[in-house]
């Protein structure tokens, strides 16, 4: 059975002490507040505000269906994570529940390759902010912003798994009230009820003008999913987070449940925002972006650096989730003996410190070869980093089916959360992300095969060590009797 993070609550401990010992494991110190908007903030990445405008020119009105569809898979892959994570919650998460339900292999596979992606992304979302703060501040170099960016939050992750929720919990909210102002905005002048706004491109007759809803073709839709399924990444961050929480269980519970409309509104929302203010093949998303160029058509003044803050928020969000998630998920390798031990000591306020220290340096040599090679080995890195979530969905549907049975034999009272119409639409899934995974190796246009092979080589390299490291533990405890008896002989 996978063992499960030691978890106190901030504060316990010997008198005086401020709290638990020298590596004693995890807090409790996330808030249910944190909890909750750590939820609501996971599904809204810097990938929907910046590249929804390549799904839009490329797809027309119709990448609507090509998020809907992602979306409902998202959903339901979220239903079978939150089973298995209310029934046992764990910073591990998945690949926790992965090494028990399909073996340490897939435990150890699935886990590295998902610190793998975070610690790229660090370096992705680091460069880019450090991009808008140097238009603000040119004195700054942009190197020298993506430094400040990664050295503030790695102190912030290193302080307490609290101020982690904080700042998270800002990040988001920003995140939340942005979008939900311009879709409430964006809606009235779709409508024509925007009071001084006189937009006259507006309007739902954009879905079906302009070629109609699918300009390019109902194949379309399956490049659109490809562009828009890896900004969808970060939904389960939130079960990670459960297990730093007082009550994990009703985290999981709530975040799990409250997954439809999150995307719905944050997602369908917003695009349907969007292709309505403008037509499809307007220049002006591809040139300035689908969200600025949707705020410039109602002549709202300052839209860019509106939108440039926004993004900026959404990228320190995306930071400060993706240091913490990839600190956590090598805390639960190391508890497992999957990664070194040293991984899974805690600080006095339950900080893996080495994880995330770990974690950040390789961020940095990240940041360091987008500057330096950004064409050869950072490219490399992101296009092997790139299929990462589809795998990581492929793993929750097969664990989901196996821990089902496994929970209901040990505990079924556990089964808080089910997933729906079990096991029809968890085949279902899998079938669906094999078709993509399958489509991706056709897709020469839009990188999509290069991707698929890369995250291949290196899930096939990390696979072949975590096997070369079973056999050589199983020679271990096969030879160590032998050699007590020669001892004794």
């Amino acid at each position: 059975m996978t063992s499960q993070p030691t978890l106190t609550k901030a504060g316990d401990g010997p008198e005086g002490s401020g709290g638990p010992p020298q590596g004693s494991g995890l807090q409790a110190g996330l808030k249910n507040r944190h909890l909750s908007m750590i939820a609501i903030g996971g599904v809204i990445g810097a990938g929907l505000f910046v590249g929804s405008s390549t799904g839009i020119a490329t797809t027309g009105p119709g990448i609507l269906l090509s998020y809907a569809l992602v979306g409902t898979l998202v959903v339901l892959v979220m239903r079978m994570l939150g089973e298995m994570s209310a029934a046992n919650p764990t910073s591990g998460s998945f690949s926790a529940h992965a090494d028990r339900a399909l073996g340490p292999w897939a435990g150890f596979t699935i886990g590295w390759l998902y610190w793998f992606f975070w610690v790229v992304v660090l370096a992705v979302e680091a460069t880019a902010g450090a991009a808008i703060l140097e238009g603000w501040i040119p004195a700054v170099p942009q190197w020298g912003w993506a430094l400040i960016v990664m050295v503030v939050l790695t102190a912030t992750n290193l302080a307490s798994v609290g101020s982690y929720g904080e700042f998270e919990f800002w990040f988001a909210g920003i995140k939340v009230v942005a979008i939900g102002a311009f879709i409430v905005v964006g809606g009235l002048a779709v409508f024509g009820v925007l009071p001084g706004v006189d937009s006259d491109q507006a309007g739902l007759s954009n879905l079906t003008g302009h070629g109609g809803f699918l300009p390019n073709g109902a194949g379309a839709i399956l490049t659109g999913i490809l562009l828009v399924v890896f900004s969808f990444m970060g939904s389960e961050i939130a079960t990670l987070a459960a297990g730093e929480s007082e009550d994990p269980q009703r985290a999981v519970t709530k975040a799990t449940n409250s997954i439809i409309w999150r995307i719905g509104v944050f997602y369908l929302g917003s695009i349907l925002v969007v292709v309505c203010l403008l037509p499809w093949d307007s220049e002006a998303i591809a040139e300035d972006g689908s969200y600025v160029a949707a705020l410039d058509s109602l002549g709202i003044a300052h839209a860019g650096q509106i939108m440039n803050f926004i993004v900026l928020t959404s990228v320190l969000s995306c930071l400060n989730s993706g240091l913490y998630t990839a600190s956590r998920m090598a805390f639960s390798l190391g508890e497992r003996g999957d990664a070194p031990k040293a991984f899974a000591r805690t600080s006095h306020r339950g900080v893996p410190r080495a994880a995330i220290l770990v974690s950040v340096v390789f961020g940095f040599v990240a940041v360091f070869f987008n500057y330096k090679f950004p064409d050869s080995v950072f490219l490399f890195l992101v296009n092997s980093s790139g299929a990462v979530a589809l795998f990581v969905w492929l793993v929750i549907c097969f664990s989901q089916l196996r821990m089902r049975k496994i929970i209901q034999a040990e505990a079924p009272e556990k089964l808080v959360v089910r997933m729906w119409l079990y096991p029809y639409l968890t085949w279902l899934s899998i079938a669906f992300i094999v078709f993509v995974l399958i489509y991706m190796l056709t897709d020469t246009e839009h990188d999509g095969r290069s991707t698929m092979l890369l995250t291949m080589l290196v899930a096939a390299v990390v696979l072949a060590i975590s096997l070369v490291r079973q056999r050589l533990a199983g020679r271990k405890a096969v030879t160590a009797p032998e050699r007590d008896e020669a001892r004794v002989g």
